[in-house]
């Protein structure tokens, strides 16, 4: 038994472990708490297993330095824990964390409080797990199909909303229909390679000729799936109705905790077995990336719910983040990386605001709902100013240090008419972002009625906040961990 299953897989299998054990857990014990109020009972366990899964994440860190060595290896080098693994997972945690926390006062309003949404985020989590340390083709599609089957329920959890259920089948058969593509490029994948594991394969495409149809299908086929589950340019099709029908804290989940894990899966194929084809996939994720950012800004400027509105944004956020990849240099990857870590925390905290602009009756995802926000509550204002302008990238907001790094790097690899195109979308940006400050700021107020809000809700937004501006005004710590993170 002890060479299928050595302490070594224990220790890095052990986070999720914890997930799915507290994921089954709340499923199991639904049946205690009949009553709504009783459910926090199941938060407080989201909670206790996202800690867990925590300290086992630290204590891989700990080994890691005091042992002075870049990774393990696990179940026959189908499983890593590396600095990049750590990175990500412990922005899904907080992710997680965060949305639980919130999730508890929202579900009350929408009269939808039932435990298995709670052990959907965790077992949501276990897949962006697999998806962070796996490095072997099955591991990252047993992941990804975790994560995702957890995502097409909670899109539709709210089973008397007509939105919420339209979404949730456009999200499935579009997700089946891009998972059949993934797995197809796998297939051929594994022909070239006679393995699954990413080293193996990586291998195998350098001793083929560059231009090799085989490998060719194996990469397209592969992207085609990839560049649907982080919504670029043109596999973004379920993202608009995905997040306008789902619950706004599912909403906020899908956002950040979903793109971050399909954006590490992204990097570890196109900076593994697919970093010696740059030569021809440069080509192509250049004209996605313009594509994402032009379709993503100017379809948001004609958008009035502010979930859309955020759902385009999301579409040409993807196309910045693929610049740092197409960029391809040390300054490209870090920005990627933090990019990635300031579009987690930014894009979360203007989906909190919306959270708390839903209250009974008042569904509040509109722009006209942030109508003269500020003479209502400053605070929420406030806040909501800070995300929009890390979203338009405005110093000295995080959104901006992400921005910056991505635009160096592309002056620095000679990429100047896409750091230009890149720029002149950053107005663009600004002014449809800028649309929801006005009506925050100049609009009078037409709903005095206050606003929903809870101790959750309110740490939620501090915390969102507080990092918003604090990687925007002093980043050093976290460029430092995006350096360390990529190891390239």
């Amino acid at each position: 038994m002890s060479q299928f299953y050595t302490s070594t897989d224990h220790f890095v299998l052990l986070p999720a472990i914890m997930l799915a054990i507290f994921g089954c857990a709340v499923l199991l014990l639904d049946f205690l708490f009949p009553e709504p109020k009783q459910r926090k009972v199941l938060a407080l366990l989201v909670l206790a297993g996202l800690f867990f899964s925590g300290i086992g994440l630290w204590r891989q860190y700990s080994f890691l330095t005091s042992q002075g060595i870049s990774e393990i290896t696990a179940f026959r080098g189908t499983l890593t824990v590396d600095s990049f693994a750590l990175f990500f997972n412990g922005i899904f945690i907080a992710v997680a964390a965060l949305v639980a926390i919130v999730s508890y006062r929202y579900l009350e309003l929408e009269g939808e409080h039932r435990g298995e949404y709670y052990g959907l985020i965790l077992l949501a989590q276990t897949g962006m797990y697999f998806l962070a340390t796996g490095t072997d083709l099955v591991t990252l599609f047993v992941g990804l199909e975790t994560m995702a089957l957890s995502f097409y329920i909670l899109v539709g959890f709210l089973r008397g909303d007509k939105r919420s259920n339209e979404a949730a089948i456009k999200y499935l058969l579009l997700g089946a229909f891009s998972s059949g593509f993934l797995i197809y490029g796998f297939s051929l994948l594994y022909g070239i390679s006679g393995s699954t594991k990413l080293r193996d394969i990586g291998a195998a495409i350098v001793s083929r000729d560059l231009w090799d149809p085989l490998v060719f299908m194996g990469l397209t086929a592969t992207t085609v799936g990839l560049l649907f589950k982080i919504s670029a340019v043109p596999f973004h099709m379920w993202a608009p109705d995905a997040y306008e029908g789902a619950p706004t804290t599912v909403t906020a989940y899908l956002a950040v905790g979903s793109k971050a894990a399909s954006l590490a899966f992204l990097m570890r194929m196109f900076l593994g077995p697919f970093w010696n084809m740059k030569e021809i996939w440069e080509p192509m994720l250049i004209v996605i990336a313009v594509a994402s950012m032009t379709l993503g800004n100017l379809a948001a400027i004609t958008q009035n719910n502010v979930k859309r509105l955020l759902a385009y944004s999301s579409v040409s956020h993807a196309g910045y983040m693929l610049l740092g990849l197409i960029a391809g240099n040390e300054t490209g990857i870090k920005g990627m990386m933090v990019y990635i870590l300031v579009y987690t925390f930014m894009t979360l905290g203007a989906f909190l605001v919306v959270v708390g602009l839903r209250r009974m009756d008042v569904i509040g995802d509109d722009v006209d709902d942030l109508s003269g926000l500020m003479y209502k509550s400053p605070g929420y204002a406030v806040l909501m100013l800070i995300f929009m302008l890390s979203l338009a990238g405005i110093p000295p907001t995080a959104g901006f240090i992400g921005k910056y790094f991505i635009f160096l790097s592309l002056i620095q690899t000679g990429h100047y008419v896409l750091a230009v195109i890149a720029t002149l979308y950053v107005a663009v940006a600004i002014y449809y972002y800028f649309r929801i400050v006005r009506s925050m700021f100049i609009a009078d107020l037409v709903d005095k009625a206050p606003l929903a809000s809870s101790v959750g809700l309110r740490v939620g937004l501090y915390i969102t906040g507080a990092l918003t501006l604090a990687i925007g005004v002093y980043p050093e710590p976290f460029l430092r961990m995006a350096q360390v993170s990529f190891g390239r």
